[in-house]
């Protein structure tokens, strides 16, 4: 039992205590590794903004298209609606409803033929196609930067940690002392910069994923929409041309 003492004296870590916390591993860290913690630190912070602007935006996206759904579905006429949405579509349906009547009132629907009809349809597709393309291209802006994190932010971290670490060696070498307390600081501060590339990159992967199945079922919304809608105006078109037959009979 007296040998106790001597024991925990030969094992002890010598040097004193070592400032362990996340400031003092940051300001302690050699510039590289410095640099890749702000780099990961405004990565992170980047990614958060756009999570809470795309889920704040897919949610009120979601409120408004409901809202013109329900309106479309009222009973409105289409002439009406038009009127009252043309000069500033709240959302992208509304958009949509938008360029497919814009492209439905400058056609001549008078005397129409089958070929002339179905060049009119394929017109007023192509404009609703153009219109989603556009609209899913604004709504997607910036979701790259989080995929992009995601998938860079542990290899940046990593860099830094590989950096850290081999000067930290290169210092062993040089002192050479390889006692725990030199050694441990300087591979604390490397590591460091690995969780910090995991920091980043964990939220943003998990968001991209949820954000892009988000997004890829309003896509399909608006081209059930869509398709709805042109449905719609070819009955009206075959009604029309029917009764440009009975009055030509």
């Amino acid at each position: 039992m007296e040998e106790t003492p001597n024991i925990v004296e030969a094992v002890s870590l010598g040097g004193g205590t070592h400032d362990m916390s996340v400031w003092s591993l940051f300001l302690e860290a050699g510039f590289v590794v410095q640099m890749v913690m702000v780099l990961l630190i405004i990565a992170s912070f980047w990614s958060w903004v756009i999570i809470f602007d795309k889920i704040m935006r897919l949610r009120n996206l979601n409120m408004e298209t409901t809202k013109f759904e329900n309106t479309f579905w009222s009973g409105t006429s289409l002439e009406t609606l038009y009127d009252k949405l043309s000069k500033n579509p709240p959302e992208p349906m509304a958009s949509i409803f938008v360029s497919a009547m814009a492209e439905w009132k400058r056609a001549n629907l008078k005397g129409l033929t089958g070929k002339t009809k179905e060049a009119l349809m394929q017109r007023i597709e192509r404009a609703m196609d153009i219109a989603i393309a556009k609209e899913m291209e604004k709504t997607e802006k910036y979701l790259i930067f989080l995929a992009s994190v995601g998938a860079t932010a542990p290899y940046i971290g990593l860099f830094g940690t590989v950096w850290g670490i081999l000067h930290s060696f290169q210092a062993i070498a040089l002192t050479q002392n390889t006692t725990l307390s030199s050694v441990a600081p300087g591979i604390a501060e490397a590591l460091f910069a690995t969780a910090l590339g995991l920091v980043a990159a964990i939220p943003a992967v998990l968001a991209y994923n949820k954000i892009s199945t988000d997004l890829g079922r309003y896509a399909a919304r608006l081209e059930s929409f869509a398709g709805e809608f042109s449905a719609i105006i070819s009955r009206q078109l075959d009604e029309k041309d029917a009764d440009s037959n009975k009055k030509a009979a």
